[in-house]
């Protein structure tokens, strides 16, 4: 094996090693290149061939790659502290009045004032609708 197959092997290793740590299927579309440009290092000692292998191979792979690489390295949104209560289910423990606007709610354990556009009566069950200062936004939950 000429001494260029294995530098091209070497860089493909290389190239792996930093796609592991950025997933991003972009260094695994060099690792791809730099392979076939090993191999075609067997069949021709001429560097520029090689190189345009190595080129042409990773250049070709990247956009056919990048849709899965969205989905792959895709954030997905958790919601956090507060916003995380939004859509959680609740247990009134003190009458909600919207004319006076009292009320408070069981959350996870924790007890919120709320506000509702309708009374809502003690031990009803709420949905809570969205989050405003320090009070909760509920609907009463249907129940079955």
């Amino acid at each position: 094996m000429p001494t260029i197959f294995w530098l091209w092997l070497a860089a493909a290793v290389i190239f792996l090693i930093v796609e592991i740590g950025t997933p991003t299927l972009v260094f695994a579309c060099f690792v791809l290149g730099a392979v076939g440009a090993a191999v075609t290092s067997i069949m021709t000692p001429d560097y520029l061939i090689q190189l345009g292998v190595f080129a042409g191979v990773s250049i070709i792979l990247i956009p056919l790659t990048r849709p899965l690489a969205k989905k792959i390295t895709k954030p997905s949104p958790q919601a956090v502290n507060v916003d995380a209560m939004i859509g959680r289910e609740g247990l009134v423990i003190k009458k909600i009045d919207p004319t006076n606007d009292t009320g408070q709610v069981r959350v996870d354990g924790q007890i919120w004032k709320v506000h509702s556009d309708y009374p809502i009566e003690e031990g009803a069950k709420v949905r809570v609708d969205k989050i405003t200062g320090a009070k909760l936004h509920v609907s009463k939950m249907e129940s079955n």
